[in-house]
């Protein structure tokens, strides 16, 4: 299979209710042991970082330690904010499928699903949480968080926080909001 293909692209037209603009959605795939350049890391409990292909241009850069993970975005992923955001519980994302939300052609959200220790798990983590994280210009950082597991169709929930808040939201500044039922 060609690395063209890996990066599976689809589009589909989704009209935001949050401004005028036409709100497109488009998949790229990353599987950190395939497609994806690891660099190790000399320290304990640093797993090091991947870089991986993303949509129009725009890397998606892992990173991973002490059982946790964080995810960026860009040329300058490893100096966002979102590279050294994460979740509380263990939890990783070395896997999946990145919606990218997209305004003019422009990518300017992503929605991720990531995998959660919850506290009755032993080895295999069972939460869910897909993570909106903003992109530039304006910064790299997460919007918001919604339970996959608890909350009534979590996507359409992620994309509306995606397109109603991702665009103002203030890196460093504005607090990430939590989605349960």
């Amino acid at each position: 299979m060609t690395r063209l293909l890996q990066v599976l692209v689809l589009v589909t037209g989704f009209a935001s209710s949050a401004s005028a603009q036409d709100v497109t959605n488009a998949y790229t795939q990353f599987d950190a042991d395939k497609g994806c350049k690891h660099t190790p890391s000399r320290v304990e409990e640093d797993y090091g970082s991947w870089q991986c292909p993303g949509y129009a241009g725009i890397a998606v850069r892992l990173s991973a330690g002490d059982q946790r993970m964080q995810v960026s975005f860009g040329p300058r992923a490893n100096k966002e904010v979102a590279a050294g955001e994460t979740l509380p519980a263990f939890n990783n994302a070395y896997k999946g499928t990145v919606e990218w939300r997209t305004a003019d052609g422009k990518p300017f959200a992503t929605i991720l699903r990531w995998n959660v220790m919850l506290p009755d798990d032993e080895r295999q983590a069972s939460g869910r949480v897909l993570v909106v994280t903003r992109l530039n210009p304006g910064g790299v950082c997460h919007v918001g968080y919604v339970d996959a597991r608890t909350t009534a169709n979590p996507n359409e929930v992620a994309r509306k926080l995606a397109d109603e808040k991702a665009r103002s939201f203030k890196c460093g500044v504005d607090k990430a909001e939590y989605v349960t039922n």
